[in-house]
């Protein structure tokens, strides 16, 4: 065990299976638990009634599966990236999965203050089928979207609606197919100012082609987050600003 101040540590996991039922309260609640039996010397906040520093960043919805979920700890001292992952996945349980362990620099921002686009693979379920074949969803894609440079929808909240323009909050959208289905992959933005949900895209082209939406036949999975850099304007993951120990 390597004796060290306390620490900025990033860990990213992937989702999937039964596991994407789980909403992110039980989430955060299983991580604590898991934090504790895999023996990570984390720090607690002060005060009488002392918790985990640990936040997460893009919390997912419920029934997305994901390759790319983030949260941040400190602590007070740690093991190697490997061992440290080793430690989580002996606790873990079928369907979450620790792939990454890095320190941060002492100033750096929380992964959530950070995230700035999310990229998503979208797909037809089985037993469900495409209103269009690969060809036609290229097409209308380039056409009614790629190609504009506006494409202006109602979004709707609890509270309100608005017209947004969608088009300069998608960084990517394009169609393939991938093990005999067809997949939309699209890179979108994520966070606190514009917060633009993979579906609401797909279900928005999709009432512009005069076709009914059907949520039940799309999945949903998350490739990974991103956060952006401010002068190049380029994309990188959470990761990215960590080093392994």
């Amino acid at each position: 065990m390597e004796e060290v101040s306390a620490m900025k540590i990033r860990v990213k996991f992937k989702r999937w299976g039964v596991m994407k039922f789980i909403g992110h309260l039980d989430l955060m609640r299983y991580f604590q638990k898991a934090v504790r039996r895999a023996e990570i010397d984390i720090c607690y906040s002060e005060g009488f009634s002392p918790h985990q520093i640990m936040s997460f960043a893009a919390p997912l919805g419920v029934g997305i599966t994901s390759d790319g979920e983030y949260f941040d700890i400190e602590v007070n001292s740690t093991l190697s990236s490997v061992d440290a992952i080793r430690a989580f996945n002996d606790t873990m349980v079928d369907g979450i999965e620790v792939t990454g362990y890095v320190k941060l620099p002492d100033n750096s921002k929380t992964a959530m203050s950070l995230v700035e686009a999310a990229k998503y693979k979208l797909y037809y379920k089985n037993g469900y089928e495409s209103p269009y074949s690969l060809e036609e969803w290229k097409k209308i894609i380039d056409e009614k979207f790629n190609s504009k440079s506006e494409f202006n929808i109602i979004k709707k909240t609890k509270k309100s609606e608005r017209e947004i323009n969608l088009r300069p909050l998608v960084y990517d959208f394009n169609a393939k197919e991938e093990d005999g289905t067809i997949c939309f992959d699209i890179m979108i933005s994520t966070g606190s100012n514009d917060n633009i949900k993979p579906e609401l895209l797909l279900s928005s082209l999709y009432d512009s082609c005069n076709i009914e939406y059907d949520a039940n036949a799309i999945a949903i999975h998350r490739i990974d987050v991103f956060a952006k850099d401010a002068e190049s304007g380029k994309f990188f993951t959470l990761l990215d600003l960590g080093e392994e120990i």
